[in-house]
């Protein structure tokens, strides 16, 4: 009776296995999606109120971090930056530091109908995007249904936005979800890429990530870590 048992538990084990090997088309992977990282800059974040601006740096980092781990292709784009809206955010020069001086700047509001912004995009030649940055009710919204209307499978980082008020951001989420965009988290985004914890090659930076700049999460893993190695030395 238990090899009968064992036989039957190890057949839907297998027909799981064979069940769950392909992930959902909607899911995103290091290669199928660009980011675009949109007016993460001084002047922008002080008028952002919706978020803390340490909860919205925090998550930045995340954001630009996972893209940087998983070489996933990124555009950055600034406003106004010698004239009005400032330096980007040091958590996006943390991991991209070239784009202190080589980050596309607008003068439109909407990314999408700037010609060097628009061009970076879509020479990507990925059909899904992938949105965060200041302000969600202007500088996102706007090229995030500019995307959609031209066939894009769009998604927006809704914690590595932020709006002028609770109410801005929400309505602004409300009528791109309404769209057809999908909103996901920073950590979200983050796990989402590395998906499978065997993935060896990038274990460890995904991990310190999270440890610097995953809040409560972080330290979880960092707690964990510290318990599994103090049982480890009580065995030797």
């Amino acid at each position: 009776m238990k090899k009968l048992f064992a036989i039957v538990f190890a057949l839907f084990a297998l027909l799981g296995n064979v069940s769950a090997q392909k992930p959902g088309a909607k899911l995103l992977d290091p290669t199928n999606h660009t980011l675009i990282m949109i007016d993460h800059q001084s002047q922008m974040a002080f008028a952002t109120s919706s978020i803390s601006n340490v909860e919205l740096r925090n998550n930045v980092a995340v954001v630009a971090g996972a893209s940087k781990i998983f070489n996933v292709p990124t555009v950055i784009t600034t406003v106004a930056r010698n004239t009005f809206s400032g330096p980007l955010f040091r958590e996006i020069l943390e991991f991209y530091p070239e784009a202190a001086q080589n980050a596309i700047d607008r003068t439109t509001m909407n990314t999408w109908e700037d010609t060097n912004a628009y061009k970076a995009i879509v020479g990507k030649g990925k059909k899904k995007l992938v949105f965060s940055g200041l302000w969600t009710e202007v500088c996102i919204v706007g090229p995030v249904l500019s995307a959609i209307s031209e066939g894009y499978e769009v998604y927006v980082i809704t914690d590595a936005c932020g709006g002028v008020s609770n109410e801005a951001h929400q309505m602004a989420m409300q009528r791109m979800i309404q769209a057809g965009a999908q909103p996901m988290t920073s950590i979200q985004y983050a796990l989402e890429l590395q998906r499978d914890w065997a993935r060896s090659a990038t274990y460890d930076a995904i991990t310190s990530l999270m440890k610097k700049y995953g809040g409560a999460y972080g330290a979880g893993i960092e707690y964990a870590k510290d318990m599994f190695n103090a049982q480890e030395g009580k065995k030797k």
